[in-house]
């Protein structure tokens, strides 16, 4: 039940009286008009009046909530949206995928082996030094292609085989 003298941010926002039954009372308070506004100027008072109504009565809060960050987002980026914000945050994501990965690399490439008997072996034929350098986010694929670190490296980094003739 409301209260006879208070209205919430919606009623307010429509300059109306708040009705007993109002189903913007319970989620959109007036002590935080913005929330209101937002999603007013995304929806409509009518959508939102709509789509609260078909839900059960325990979903309401979360939907009231999640139109409230989908129409902020929409006020901010009126072309993204919230995509904006995952698709950054995605991208953000691979970008730190692709460090852990060279930075993984660059671990196991600095690590001292321990000799057993083949490596001796092959120790003792003459291979020119292997050098190992970190890789640029450029060489490794970082701007949307789907290289494998380790293939790169590989690659740019393999000494040549000798000869056995």
């Amino acid at each position: 039940m409301i209260p006879s003298n208070t209205r919430c941010a919606a009623c307010k926002h429509l300059r109306r009286k708040c009705p007993s039954d109002c189903i913007f009372y319970p989620y959109f308070p007036s002590n935080n008009p913005q929330r209101f506004a937002y999603v007013h100027k995304i929806f409509g008072a009518s959508n939102i009046s709509k789509m609260l109504k078909q839900l059960p009565e325990h979903q309401r809060a979360e939907a009231a909530n999640s139109l409230y960050m989908e129409a902020e987002f929409r006020v901010q980026d009126p072309v993204y949206g919230c995509v904006g914000v995952i698709s950054d945050l995605q991208q953000q994501i691979q970008t730190t995928q692709f460090q852990l990965a060279e930075t993984q690399a660059h671990m196991t490439f600095s690590k001292p082996h321990q000799p057993n008997e083949d490596q001796h072996q092959l120790q003792q034929q003459p291979y020119p030094p292997q050098t190992f350098s970190p890789l640029s986010s450029e060489q490794i694929g970082v701007e949307g292609t789907s290289h494998s670190f380790l293939n790169n490296t590989m690659l740019h980094q393999s000494p040549p085989l000798p000869d056995n003739h």
